[in-house]
């Protein structure tokens, strides 16, 4: 296997030999001791009475953000700690959930609701509208291996889906750039989880719940144990955890197309036609609809379009075959030993396990006859003929399911501790990770076209099929019987793979009068890859209008040195640096890319921090965005724009959407590397334990940044271009870069074409290196904690994050794209603010959580306006019997609130999918347990 690490091929011992001699002053690259230190400082700060605890300094403790221990939490760059505590009584049903509702995470993602995406079994966030794969993921301080299938096709990113909450210590999030520190990635923030590394006895907690309207009916166990003595700690546990799917039309406001909020009719889901190739018009089929009556809950019916004609069509086809909620069974297992050799030595390894068996649902089982279009030697016309199956054909919707078998390991083992006895410290260590991922579709086979029209009978001069169907087998149910007999399963087997090796020392290089002046430096080598291996069946006429899948593998080297310094140059104020050269080799090339980033912290007094940040930093283009073969394909569900804008129909009750159209795209070796500067400056106030206050802003900025653009995004581009304006008016110029790329992008029928003129025939998608995108805001937060004395102690958080701009411009003469204040629904599905509350009352035994999380407007999807601010609301209530068990009743969404309707004629399923979850109130039992 390609993941297996090869010397001969990667000169690891060569490159650490001659950085290390260049490293002849000790440095530190993470020091995990010291952030075991952090977590026992913290659980011992939780325990102390507030009145005797210090006001702002602990134990030195490594914080994401730099390689140097410190003695405060709040340095230059602001970190937010989200403990696992949290992740519970705030109502979350997982560790990502908790780091979706951060209010740094202001950009959309493709998440379990969107349909038909690339990757609908991970999780990722996108702090700060960037983007998910601008966001570096790390566990303990070490990068992980990707997901194995690309985010949109190209982009690499790392599932969050996996990681079981009940073996997290806290997690830290740096919202900023931080390459020089970090490297590749750490472009608009980092994501670090600092799992258990200590725990004496075991814990065990059992939860159930699911929710209020039908469906994710689920259950979940942890047991987490250790063992500690005066050579060793060991630290070992399990996450077994399964959820049922919630359906679309299990929810009330999206389970038929008669729910539309603006009260107009649309036109029902075509079930079953016959077309007329020529003039686009149905034929109508009279009383043969009632053949496929019962299928839909017997909600099919002979249905009008006004323009096309009569065909059968339903109005509850649409949430038949659509899961907003996966399918997911999943076990996760952890362990890690350090052995103490002495008192300045220690030898640590940990492992990670997993395995997830996930199922999705996106799109009904459909077929349209061979080619598009046949000729008809009964009707003499040029017939489109069109069949979608409902779940009383094939048993149920289950039996249509996208099926995802992933299986997860990854390893790591060092050693650490003290030079010699000096008080400078080091850590070798190696880790290894590896994701694997089976993905199983059904398709139809090859006869389904016989099945449908008949034998074949010839062809025209054109080469146009013939045949001489009978058009009761199209309005005739299918058994399920049919269905296993007409389709088959085909399998791609995917895979990525990292590895790296790194050194690490640090110490106080010398003393200054304010102070020491801390050094940390480390060198790093290493070696990602993936592999995507589709079904070799695609292409060889086993299945029914499939196209072959071409095989994508890459594999790539790392090599990096870096150092930080943290200079005292008076009793008040602080200066730290850091510089990094990272270098890539892939495809032949070399690329190379040094970052740097210098902060200051200025301390008036111990309860007042001025910071300020300045960075750059760099993303190395996405391996698949490289390596990518020609991948062709069509995506289901697609509109042409220019052609309903041009007829004047609204996007949802247009002639020419519900469309399949082909892609082709291509990876390209010649992508520059990505390059940010990023900018902050803060302030944090603490005058006490009880409270404190922090006011940040930021700004980032990118310069060539790659992209992919979508079919669907062209598309429109395409429309706006021809039409010299964007559906909200902004004007478009169809001479401008932007858009002479975009139709060359865009290849059609020609106007004049017998069949089917000004149809698309296929999109062009390839990675760009875009002009530049900026954005800026302000982060706000807050905590105070009191006590009532006999009526309980009390605490409240707050954290407010405000976009206050965001552009982007595609090509270096293209106007800029205001993406915070445009009305054009693709360009701005992120939100300008989110706001994030929280209170908790303690009395006794008793423990209640309230948390509220307000999201802020978007725009409209006819571009007409927004849509207000939505707010939900978590609430947990806890009792404990003693000191060791615990029982707890967690709810999500406690006022049960739909997420906003679209009433602007978006189309089904009614809201704007990717932005709110349409899961309604959710809730569980939970019970903790420890024994020492």
């Amino acid at each position: 296997m390609q993941a297996a690490f090869r010397p001969q091929r990667r000169p690891l011992s060569v490159f650490l030999a001659l950085a290390l001699s260049a490293l002849a002053a000790p440095a530190l690259a993470a020091d995990l001791a010291a952030a075991d230190a952090a977590a026992d400082a913290a659980a011992a700060d939780a325990d102390e009475p507030q009145a005797d605890r210090p006001a702002t300094t602990l134990d030195q403790v490594v914080v994401t953000g730099s390689r140097i221990p410190r003695a405060s939490l709040e340095g230059p760059s602001p970190v937010t700690v989200i403990s696992a505590e949290q992740i519970d009584k705030q109502g979350f049903r997982s560790a990502f959930d908790a780091l979706a509702a951060l209010s740094q995470n202001t950009g959309v993602v493709q998440g379990e609701d969107f349909g038909n995406t690339f990757t609908p079994a991970a999780n990722v966030i996108n702090l700060r509208g960037l983007g998910p794969n601008h966001t570096l993921v790390l566990i303990n301080g070490r990068r992980q291996a990707d997901y194995p299938l690309a985010y949109e096709g190209s982009v690499n990113v790392v599932n969050l889906a996996n990681i079981p909450s009940a073996l997290i210590e806290r997690i830290e999030v740096l919202g900023g750039g931080a390459s020089a520190v970090y490297g590749s990635d750490a472009v608009a923030g980092v994501v670090n989880f600092i799992l258990k590394k200590k725990f004496d006895g075991t814990q065990v907690n059992v939860r159930a719940g699911g929710t209020e309207h039908g469906g994710g009916q689920n259950q979940r166990l942890q047991v987490v144990s250790g063992y500690s003595n005066d050579r060793f700690d060991a630290v070992y546990g399990v996450e077994l955890s399964h959820r049922q799917a919630i359906w679309g039309d299990q929810r009330d406001f999206m389970d038929s197309l008669l729910d539309n909020p603006t009260g107009e009719p649309i036109n029902p889901t075509q079930v079953g036609f016959r077309r007329n190739a020529r003039t686009n018009g149905f034929i109508d089929p009279g009383a043969a609809c009632g053949g496929l009556s019962g299928l839909y809950h017997g909600s099919t019916f002979r249905a009008n379009n006004p323009r096309q004609g009569w065909y059968c069509g339903s109005n509850e086809a649409a949430p038949a075959f659509w899961t907003v909620q996966t399918q997911k069974k999943n076990a996760d297992a952890y362990g890690l030993l350090t052995w103490h050799l002495s008192e300045r030595t220690e030898l640590f390894a940990d492992v990670q396990l997993g395995i997830a068996s996930i199922e999705n649902n996106t799109r009904a089982p459909s077929w349209t006859s061979d080619n598009n279009y046949f000729l008809n030697q009964a009707s003499g016309l040029n017939e489109i003929w069109y069949r979608r199956i409902a779940p009383e054909e094939i048993g149920s919707a289950h039996a249509n399911n996208n099926r995802f078998l992933e299986r997860s390991w990854a390893f790591s083992v060092g050693a650490r501790g003290a030079l010699g006895d000096s008080d400078w410290n080091y850590e070798l260590a190696y880790n290894h990770g590896r994701n694997e991922n089976r993905t199983k579709r059904r398709q139809f086979l090859a006869g389904i076209n016989e099945f449908f029209l008949g034998p074949r009978l010839g062809t025209t001069a054109a080469g146009i099929g013939i045949y001489n169907p009978d058009p009761s087998r199209l309005y005739t149910a299918l058994t399920p019987a049919d269905y296993q007999r007409l389709t088959g399963f085909y399998e791609g087997v995917n895979a990525a793979w990292i590895q790296n090796l790194s050194f690490s020392v640090n110490g106080n290089l010398f003393d200054l009068p304010a102070g020491s002046v801390g050094f940390a430096g480390v060198i790093e080598a290493g070696t990602q890859g993936y592999s995507n291996r589709p079904d070799p069946r695609l292409g060889d006429g086993t299945f029914w209008n499939t196209s072959a899948g071409s095989r994508s593998s890459g594999d790539r080297d790392r090599y990096a040195i870096g150092a930080e310094l943290s200079i005292p140059i008076f009793s008040t104020l602080t200066a730290s640096a850091a510089a990094r050269y990272d270098e890539f080799r892939f495809a032949g090339r070399k690329s190379g890319k040094a970052t740097w980033n210098a902060g200051l912290e200025y301390r008036p007094t111990d309860s007042l921090l001025v910071r300020a940040t300045a960075a750059t930093s760099f993303r190395a283009p996405d391996m698949n965005y490289i390596f990518a073969a020609e991948t062709r394909g069509y995506n289901p569900g697609m509109t042409d724009y220019w052609r309903c804008r041009t007829a004047g129909q609204a996007y949802d009750d247009c002639d020419f959407s519900g469309l399949a159209i082909d892609y082709t795209s291509n990876g390209n070796t010649g992508l520059k590397p990505e390059n940010g500067k990023s900018y902050g400056v803060g302030v944090v106030w603490s005058p006490s334990q009880n409270f404190d206050l922090s006011v940040d802003y930021y700004s980032i900025r990118l310069e060539d940044e790659v992209t992919n653009l979508s079919s669907s995004r062209i598309l429109r581009e395409e429309a706006d271009c021809r039409l010299g304006r964007t559906i909200g008016g902004e004007p478009r110029d169809i001479n401008s870069a932007n858009c002479r790329e975009v139709l060359a992008r865009v290849i059609r029928n020609p106007s004049d074409a017998p069949v089917q003129p000004d149809q698309v025939r296929r999109v062009l998608v390839n990675a760009i290196n875009a002009a530049s995108e900026r954005t800026d805001g302000v982060d706000v937060k807050g905590n105070l904690r009191w006590s009532a004395g006999r009526f309980g102690d009390f605490a409240a958080n707050v954290a407010y994050t405000l976009v206050i701009k965001h552009d982007y411009q595609q090509f270096a003469d293209d106007p800029r794209i205001d993406l915070r204040n445009t009305l054009d629904p693709l360009e701005a599905g992120d939100w300008r603010s989110k706001v994030n509350t929280g209170l908790s009352w303690s009395i006794g035994a008793w423990t209640t959580n309230i948390s509220a999380y307000r999201y802020g407007s978007l725009p409209k999807s006819d571009g007409s306006g927004r849509y207000g601010p939505y707010t939900k609301y978590n609430g947990s209530v806890s009792y404990k019997f003693g000191d060791r068990s615990t029982l707890s009743l967690i709810v999500n969404n406690l006022r049960d609130s739909d997420p906003p309707q679209d009433r602007n004629n978006g189309g089904w399923p009614f809201y704007p999918v990717g932005n709110y979850d349409p899961y309604g109130r959710q809730f569980w039992l939970e019970y903790d347990v420890r024994f020492e």
